[in-house]
């Protein structure tokens, strides 16, 4: 399978799938084609057609299709587990969006499926390659902030109309939708906890859903402590991203450009400034030297894109790389945003 375009299916067809998904592949022609479009309802009525894709209502016309290598899920959240489990019974890779699905029993599920049928499943942890998350690891690698102790990742915003779908389901609310992101970050920089703990709240009240939280990654062999914050209700949000190490500290108050360049439909295909962040988003790093000098700098972030989890997703699947996002730390997150929200109703 090397060295050929991989062909790709997508199940979803509303913001997920067109502004997150499939422009980071389309921007890859060399090493992809997006096949179908598949949907309950084809609707162009808010995202444009893709040219060349075919869209259909018939998930067993997608399946079915030989030349299909890959489906990927990018439907509402609830519905991912079954989807997923169907496109691995026919023998495709597949991708599912996050959150992956609403319990680490059913990741399980679906891992072991995935091995037994001999292919790949990955959850679509894009946000690991938001500028400040990459230039936090490189800061690390490089060893500037010394040994890292606590660290802060948040997700606020000022959202107090946010949808609450009744009856109350965690996978509908902020720990799932939001926290998703920022647990998968902290594990992306620091590898899996040893332990954890989590403040989750209501503020709309009980039955309502979740729409603030704390969770905590505790690894205590390392003396680190490393947060995902949250609150739908936050007028001025909390930095985007903030270590603090023995040798120094990076904070950056604002998030990855990519998301800003998507939400004006401005695409990473044929725009080479796609992300480009502006010098006043950068990061500050404040750093003391071996002579207790201080230092201060404003650090221009890590240039990154979202088209790299779709590389990394083309060597796995044609040339047997391993995945991007490794099976453990999915089933990681997955117990860790399940513990999170245990006892709300």
């Amino acid at each position: 399978m090397a060295d050929r375009q991989l062909t790709l299916a997508y199940l979803g067809n509303g913001k997920g799938a067109n502004r997150y998904h499939i422009p980071f592949a389309m921007a890859l022609p060399e090493l992809f084609r997006v096949k179908w479009i598949q949907a309950r309802h084809v609707d162009h009525s808010a995202w444009a057609a893709w040219p060349g894709v075919a869209y259909t209502t018939s998930l067993e016309e997608v399946l079915r299709d030989p030349e299909v290598d890959i489906v990927e899920v990018v439907t509402p959240a609830p519905t991912h587990y079954e989807l997923a489990r169907r496109v691995l019974a026919s023998g495709k890779h597949c991708v599912v969006d996050k959150p992956f699905c609403a319990s680490a029993d059913e990741a399980e599920e679906l891992f072991a499926l995935a091995e037994l049928q001999g292919v790949s499943l990955q959850c679509y942890q894009n946000r690991r390659l938001d500028g400040e998350i990459q230039t936090a690891r490189q800061l690390m690698e490089e060893g500037r902030l010394g040994d890292v102790y606590e660290a802060v990742v948040a997700f606020d915003g000022y959202w107090p109309t946010m949808p609450n779908p009744a009856p109350y389901d965690p996978i509908n609310g902020a720990v799932y939708g939001l926290g998703c992101h920022e647990v998968d970050q902290l594990i992306y920089l620091f590898g899996l906890p040893e332990g954890c703990a989590a403040d989750v709240r209501q503020f709309l009240g009980q039955g309502e859903s979740d729409d603030y939280y704390d969770i905590d990654l505790l690894y205590g062999s390392r003396n680190l402590k490393a947060s995902a914050k949250g609150c739908n209700f936050m007028a001025q949000p909390r930095p985007s991203i903030a270590l603090w190490g023995t040798k120094g500290s990076y904070v950056k108050e604002t998030k990855d450009a990519q998301e800003r360049d998507l939400k004006r439909f401005y695409l990473p295909a044929g725009h080479p400034d796609f992300g480009l962040e502006r010098p006043r988003d950068w990061g500050t790093l404040v750093t003391y030297d071996d002579e207790g000098r201080y230092h201060e700098e404003r650090l221009e972030t890590v240039r990154s894109s979202y088209c790299g989890f779709y590389e990394a997703l083309y060597e796995t699947v044609a040339n047997g790389a391993p995945p991007f996002v490794k099976p453990e730390e999915t089933l990681c997150q997955m117990r860790i945003l399940e513990e999170a929200t245990r006892g709300l109703a």
